[in-house]
């Protein structure tokens, strides 16, 4: 009796299994095949690495990668303790938290308010022509954006020493004065940034359903009133996401604006020093692999631990709006 209801059991396991599981899931299954096995590949594979992390890594004669890994000499968490001996610990970490919240609260703002204005574009090729040349920048590199910044403010021939030059003033040595940068760096930032950003509202806001808009009209709304009660609110979900995966990249800044752009000028390391721009100074003078290992992964776990936190604040606040 006891065997024949197992059988029984088992029977109705496979036939649930073989109802939950169409073709349709295999089709889907198929499809999604190459992208899940391109993550492990690129994405899980690697975080092998982590090891090299708490090793001294060095590559040995006639050995490979992995046996040089794994004979390299243990550290433990010696590695880490480089990003805190230095004097400069304190400057590096209030530059990238203090840079990343401004880049946070700006670039929702100005991106916000840049796709409601060109969505009450009447004018569809305005609109177009608008949107393709803010998110020009976005395309373009560092190392070129570095050259235009550097046509503006080069002491020669930059057009604002031109300018000074023409009122009677004296040409200012851009590179050698570290009190402008911060504004300088916030506004290639948000120049450079706010076109993807913008892509993205736009987005959300195509897809509100025009229905709304003509009821509010109906009842004699403004567009003020439009954008308030309507555009706003539905674009809060997307808002709240897009701000809780930015929170998760505080810890971590684009090497390119803070080493590029200034040209690793001397006088400014005071405002250009960042957690990503001294772990490369010191990947290159110390030749210590390890270092960096171990700065990208208490980056990526101090990222981790501000997403947790931030999605579980949006969650006790209202549970639909957080990311998981």
């Amino acid at each position: 009796m006891i065997i024949a209801n197992s059988f029984h059991s088992e029977e109705e396991d496979i036939l649930r299994f073989k109802r939950r599981f169409s073709k349709d899931d295999f089709e889907l299954t198929f499809l999604a095949a190459p992208t899940v096995l391109w993550f492990l590949a690129f994405c899980y594979l690697p975080m092998f690495g982590i090891i090299i992390a708490f090793k001294q890594f060095r590559p040995m004669p006639g050995a490979g990668f992995i046996e040089s890994l794994l004979k390299s000499k243990f550290m433990g968490l010696d590695n880490f303790k480089f990003l805190f001996s230095t004097p400069d610990a304190w400057i590096m970490f209030r530059n990238t938290i203090l840079y990343n919240i401004v880049f946070i609260v700006l670039g929702t703002f100005v991106t916000v308010a840049l796709a409601l204005m060109i969505s009450q574009l009447r004018s569809k090729k305005m609109r177009k022509i608008s949107q393709t040349s803010m998110f020009l920048p976005h395309f373009l590199s560092w190392v070129v954006v570095s050259y235009f910044v550097f046509a503006f403010l080069s002491t020669e021939n930059g057009l604002m020493s031109k300018l000074l030059e023409m009122n009677g003033s004296d040409p200012v040595q851009w590179y050698m004065m570290s009190e402008y940068w911060p504004y300088i760096l916030v506004l290639v930032y948000l120049w450079k940034s706010i076109g993807y950003g913008m892509v993205i509202y736009l987005a959300g806001i195509s897809g509100i359903d025009e229905s709304l808009y003509e009821a509010a009209i109906m009842d004699g709304s403004t567009k003020w009133q439009q954008v308030k009660y309507i555009t706003l609110p539905l674009l809060q979900p997307i808002i709240i996401i897009l701000f809780i995966l930015a929170v998760g990249r505080i810890f971590s800044t684009d090497f390119g604006l803070f080493y590029q752009v200034p040209r690793n000028s001397g006088p400014l390391v005071d405002v250009t020093q960042t957690i990503d721009v001294y772990v490369y100074k010191a990947l290159t003078g110390l030749n210590n692999i390890g270092f960096a290992s171990a700065a990208g992964l208490l980056q990526s776990v101090l990222g981790l631990i501000t997403i947790l936190i931030a999605n579980w604040i949006v969650k006790r606040i209202n549970s639909e709006n957080s990311l998981f």
